[in-house]
């Protein structure tokens, strides 16, 4: 299996320090995001072989749509994972963006569907379902969008949440965007097993994730469908073990424990399943952050969310990639602080281990083949 690598753009601004909020919680870097950033991390992006980023979206960040926009044209073959949130836009107009992005951007957008976990950040934009609610409003979305994607007649849908009347796109995407999905909650496993074309995780420990992806594989069975599967994780990755544990031990004694009180009541009141899992696997005690080898919980101290990085040498971080891979992840999406760097250390520590096992690729390189000219035939055959 060939394995896809993507990286993150931190729309809430970057740092060379864990940047702490996020998921209902504000947050901000002292490194801002401006369009000028962005397009740096973007370009480290492309340039270090990572297929597309992952953009954020809720009121903690800058609106995603509108910031992939501006970087297609700065950007060659980098594709962008857009976050949107059902519930926020209609389905018919959420799939003719999809469609004009696609258009635009000559095919190089994915979405990241998400749901929403925190019901008072969903209460500000007008949102008052509760949480199972939103997950089958997340259905009926999705399948309002999918239809409309491939549908040449006009489509009327009502379902309890959602309603259409003879929707029909005047062009269709082409490609069709892959969904990407995720929640731990009971309610998102029949969503992600209809509508997902690919699964996402936190990372947890190998036991952990196996048991949530067995758990969805199942589900998507008894709806007829394989689906892929992603790992969202940060990354510190450096030439030796030592240098890299030294970074994290940098990023933890940087961290105002005033942030991490702070950020830690904010999310204790997320409705969240995998927020909560999050939690649990530090507690906010900062004496047991290395929770399987290679594994540190520090990131989620202060940030919503992914809340896991995987720490070590080139090498160490390479393995720990094929172990979830053993498990059936194929799409990794990482990150780290600060993302321009970072990125490097990846792309240039990491990636090339991968290319030499056989397991990655560059999404730019294309096979080589030999060219024949006519000319050139005629006169092979004369001689």
């Amino acid at each position: 299996m060939s394995l896809s690598f993507h990286w993150f753009l931190p729309t809430y601004g970057d740092s060379r320090n864990l940047v702490a909020g996020g998921h209902g919680t504000s947050m901000s870097g002292d490194r801002p995001a401006s369009l000028r950033y962005l397009n740096q991390i973007a370009g480290a992006a492309e340039e270090n072989g990572f297929e597309a980023v992952l953009t954020p979206t809720g009121a903690w960040c800058e609106d995603a749509w509108l910031t992939t926009a501006m970087l297609v044209e700065t950007t060659e073959a980098l594709k962008f994972l857009v976050a949107l949130r059902p519930g926020l836009v209609s389905p018919t107009l959420a799939a003719q963006m999809a469609g004009t992005f696609q258009r635009h951007s000559r095919g190089r957008l994915l979405l990241n569907v998400v749901t929403g976990g925190e019901p008072h950040e969903q209460r500000a934009y007008g949102d008052f379902l509760d949480k199972d609610a939103r997950y089958a409003r997340t259905g009926e979305f999705l399948h309002v969008v999918r239809e409309l994607w491939q549908a040449h007649e006009p489509f009327s849908f009502e379902g309890n949440h959602i309603r259409v009347q003879d929707a029909l796109l005047n062009n269709h995407p082409d490609p069709l965007p892959p969904i990407f999905f995720g929640g731990s909650s009971p309610a998102a496993g029949p969503v992600a097993a209809q509508f997902a074309d690919t699964y996402l995780t936190w990372g947890e420990p190998l036991f952990a994730v196996s048991k949530k992806l067995e758990w969805i594989r199942k589900l998507a069975v008894d709806h007829g469908r394989i689906l892929d599967y992603g790992l969202r994780i940060h990354v510190i990755s450096r030439d030796t073990s030592e240098q890299a544990w030294a970074e994290a031990d940098r990023l933890l004694e940087a961290i105002d424990p005033a942030d991490i009180e702070r950020v830690q009541a904010n999310l204790a009141r997320s409705e969240s399943e995998g927020q909560r899992r999050m939690l649990e696997l530090h507690g906010g005690d900062t004496e047991r952050l290395e929770i399987a080898p290679n594994l540190w919980a520090g990131v989620g101290l202060v940030r919503g969310g992914a809340g896991t990085a995987l720490v070590g040498s080139h090498e160490e971080v390479a393995e720990r990639l094929v172990e979830y891979s053993r498990l059936g992840i194929k799409h990794f999406i990482l990150s780290g602080y600060p993302h321009v760097e970072e990125a490097y250390w990846f792309g240039e520590g990491v990636l090339p281990i991968l290319r030499r096992r056989g397991l990655w690729k560059h999404p730019a390189q294309r096979e080589i083949r030999p060219v024949t000219t006519p000319f050139a035939t005629a006169a092979a055959s004369s001689s």
